[in-house]
């Protein structure tokens, strides 16, 4: 079901209710869920998004012990999404764009689960693109009104993920010559994690 696309001002609860789903995840994935993290526009303080918490889950392996796990405690997988969009000039071998996409609870609060291969492409340009955001607040912004724009401009909601893409490719590209710039790396999982 498509929900009407509604861009709202930031609220400070966003990063309360991340705690508590990602606390949910952990506890029902256990040693699965490498890493958790806060990713998308409710995860920068200050921009307007969607009132959606969207919430990255790496694991070593996109399988059914990890359905199951997310499963057992309500979220729904979304069969429909299993590899996100690939940038211009990245590789597009299936293996580093592939996830697994869940949707809340029916009555639940709205939330995107994002479940990749740690390691993947696909998990370090979330965390890229969220962290270029963070340092970059006028960019920030310029995306917050773009997503505005599309939101009242756009006769039918679910195009709005593919009208926004290219926008997004935009600022990647970006984030790839700040993250040289600034020796950005992804944050290594801790060696407890890597050992499992």
């Amino acid at each position: 079901m498509s929900h009407p696309i509604v861009i709202v001002p930031y609220r400070a609860s966003w990063a309360t209710e991340f705690t508590a789903l990602s606390d949910r995840l952990r506890s029902a994935l256990g040693p699965l869920a490498l890493r958790v993290e806060h990713i998308g526009s409710t995860s920068i303080a200050g921009l307007a998004a969607k009132d959606v918490i969207d919430i990255q889950v790496s694991v070593s392996a996109l399988d059914h012990h990890v359905n199951h796990s997310i499963t057992s405690i309500g979220f729904r997988l979304d069969a429909s999404i299993s590899r996100d969009h690939v940038p211009p000039g990245a590789t597009d071998a299936v293996e580093e764009w592939q996830k697994m996409f869940f949707v809340e609870a029916r009555g639940d609060r709205r939330a995107n689960i994002h479940v990749r291969a740690a390691g993947r492409l696909n998990e370090r340009y979330s965390l890229l693109f969220r962290d270029y955001l963070r340092a970059c607040p006028r960019v920030a912004e310029a995306y917050a009104e773009l997503k505005r724009r599309l939101s009242v401009s756009l006769a039918v909601a679910d195009d709005f993920a593919d009208v926004k893409d290219p926008a997004v490719d935009l600022i990647y590209l970006a984030a790839e010559q700040w993250a040289a710039a600034t020796d950005w790396t992804l944050a290594p999982l801790p060696a407890a994690k890597r050992e499992a």
